[in-house]
């Protein structure tokens, strides 16, 4: 019988075609030289681990902490049960189901047993190419890894299906579905373990497991800084200080309530508009957002515009604030803010900035101000901010009757509810990139975070009245009261109709807070003229966005009817900051000019600016 002519033909290495001889220096750097010292070191770790049990479990067992971790758990479980319920349903479909995942398996292992057999498989377009959670290059080089990184991809890509494919879920399921879904991935991603991070494995090997020493140790520090909680550290917060390197623009505090503190900022010009500046920003997060450093202030710039500017400082509130709701701070805070800005300057009208949910209030208040008479808000701009919640986002997985109950009971405790939790909230909306990159860096790798100022502002997180955020849930989130016309503050129905002033309404493109079609669906809401305006990137940077710095863009267009998608397939982009273009607009509302203010007027000030209340940690 014939032999197959190719069959035993050679390279002239000897070697069969197509076949890639080992080469030992690929996995070198995966092997443990000092067997003993990662021994010694496991030993310390498991050490560290236990003291940070101990810092998590302390508080619980003296009854300082009741967990409720249990709680959302539950909720997740229930949620996901009904996508269960429908694959399972029905055998056909379940077997739909599996058939689809298996079948990419194979298709992975088949590739993978091809190239450790030497074939040179050309790869095909790769969707998750620049995850950056996978930039390593033998995430793609090595066999192994790639074949995890492939199976993890095919696997999340396969429960979101799963989600989206349900059918008879209610969209509020569906889209607590999606995003738990999207957690878990998040969460089980190889690169968040050692032995399935190249990365990671390489740098434990090359430190005997030191590594995983120095980040247990960090994980038992940060459980004892959040007193049984996980304060997840994202920035060396050592680099920094308010009113020494953070919230320098110069100014007083003229005035302060049981909820806030009033700044006003020294002119820096000789001149300045006639309408002073009142900046209303959210009481979630601290104002200093908007004066990190003098190169990023947006406070100094308006300030170098000819502005007269004032802002509300909203206080860090303890059990004493439970009761303080939206009309106190409708009242105690907007209000109050203008009756020192009136005493410190004389002036009777104003413009005003709103931000995130700083600038929901100021527009439910400007809507009392409506039905009050009161005239003194002549202009209105707001950064990222939503009067209509239909399109809200994925915060909404949190403001339902369950969960809103849930938050409720457990405010009812304290008369607040925690800064962290907000922040965690916060943080799970970029999951991938606001928490599971800092486990790994901090925890696996070790290595203290870098120092960022905009990170050291999001971990100072700020408590939130019980009454307060009770009110804004389930008006805003749950029942969308504001948009419906059936809003009550004050003991009136509020309507945005009665809301004739012009209004410059910024949004931001990847906004995960407050969705760019969500502000512009509320921007047809209100009775006046409203500019509608869409800055490139998100929440924070999007506004942050000093022009020097030439950063991402902005879209103008027509006014904020019809479609969100029509009006950007005709919007015009801009490169750069969108601040000049909004100095431009307020200067075409009202550009008189006065001899530049004393700052106070004839007021005697409390202290220095950035004041007491901002320095209040959670």
């Amino acid at each position: 019988m014939a032999q197959d002519s190719k069959a035993g033909e050679r390279d002239a290495a000897g070697e069969k075609p197509g076949f890639q001889p080992f080469d030992p220096a690929t996995i070198e750097p995966y092997v443990v030289k000092d067997p003993e010292a990662l021994t010694v070191n496991i030993a310390r770790m498991v050490e560290q681990l236990g003291k940070a049990a101990s810092a998590w479990l302390a508080p619980r067992e003296s009854g300082a902490k009741v967990d409720t971790v249990s709680e959302p758990m539950v909720d997740m479980v229930k949620t996901l049960s009904k996508v269960s319920e429908y694959w399972m349903a029905d055998p056909r479909r379940t077997l739909e189901a599996q058939t689809m995942l298996l079948g990419s398996y194979f298709n992975i292992w088949s590739r993978t047993l091809g190239r450790m057999g030497g074939e040179d498989a050309a790869p095909g377009p790769d969707p998750h190419a620049k995850d950056k959670r996978f930039t390593d290059e033998d995430w793609v080089k090595n066999p192994f890894f790639d074949f995890l990184r492939q199976a993890y991809f095919v696997t999340s890509d396969w429960a979101e299906k799963l989600v989206t494919d349900a059918q008879g879920l209610d969209e509020h399921t569906r889209h607590k579905a999606a995003f738990y879904v999207k957690q878990i991935a998040s969460a089980v991603s190889p690169s968040n373990f050692v032995t399935t991070n190249p990365q990671l494995y390489r740098e434990t090997v090359a430190a005997n497991g030191a590594n995983l020493v120095r980040g247990m140790q960090m994980l038992a520090e940060d459980i004892a800084a959040g007193r049984g909680d996980l304060k997840l550290r994202q920035t060396d917060t050592s680099k920094f200080a308010i009113g020494e390197n953070m919230a320098l623009t110069p100014g007083k505090v003229l005035a302060q309530s049981d909820v806030c503190q009033v700044i006003q900022y020294d002119a820096s010009t000789k001149e300045v508009l006639k309408r002073p500046l009142l900046i209303c920003p959210p009481w979630i997060n601290k104002f200093y957002i908007l004066d990190l450093n003098p190169a990023k202030s947006f406070i100094k710039w308006a300030v170098d515009q000819g502005h007269t500017v004032f802002v509300i400082s909203w206080v860090n509130p303890d059990e004493r604030h439970a009761g303080k709701d939206w009309e106190a701070y409708a009242r105690e805070g907007i209000d109050f803010a203008l009756d020192t800005i009136k005493q410190a300057t004389g002036e009777d009208e104003v413009n005003a900035i709103g931000y995130c949910v700083g600038g929901t209030l100021l527009a439910a208040t400007l809507a009392l101000h409506a039905k009050e008479g009161d005239k003194r808000i002549r202009s209105a701009t707001l950064f990222t901010t939503q009067v209509d919640f239909t399109y809200a986002g994925d915060l909404k997985v949190f403001a339902d009757e369950e969960q809103i109950d849930l938050i409720e009971r457990g405010m009812q405790a304290t008369g607040y509810l925690d800064g962290s939790k907000m922040a965690t909230a916060f943080n799970m909306l970029r999951a991938s990139e606001l928490i599971w990159p800092y486990v790994v860096n901090n925890y696996l790798k070790g290595q203290d975070p870098m120092p960022f100022d905009l990170l050291y502002w999001n971990s100072d997180s700020t408590r939130m009245p019980a009454a307060n955020h009770s009110f804004y849930l389930r008006n805003c989130y749950l029942n969308n009261t504001l948009s419906k016309g059936e809003m009550v503050l004050a003991g009136k129905t509020l309507s945005l109709k009665d809301v004739k002033i012009p209004i410059y309404n910024l949004a931001t493109k990847e906004d995960h807070i407050a969705p760019a079609k969500s502000v512009f669906v509320g921007s047809q809401l209100f009775g006046g003229k409203v500019t509608y305006v869409m800055a490139g990137s998100g929440h924070i940077a999007g506004v942050v966005n000093p022009p020097d710095k030439n950063k991402y863009q902005y879209w103008t267009g027509g006014p904020a009817k019809g479609e969100f998608e029509a009006w950007i397939g005709k919007a015009k982009e801009t490169p750069g900051s969108w601040w000049p273009h909004w100095h431009a607009w307020i200067k075409a509302e009202d550009d008189r000019m006065v001899p530049a203010r004393k700052t106070g007027g004839s007021m005697n000030s409390i202290e220095e600016a950035p004041g007491s209340y901002v320095r209040v940690r959670a």
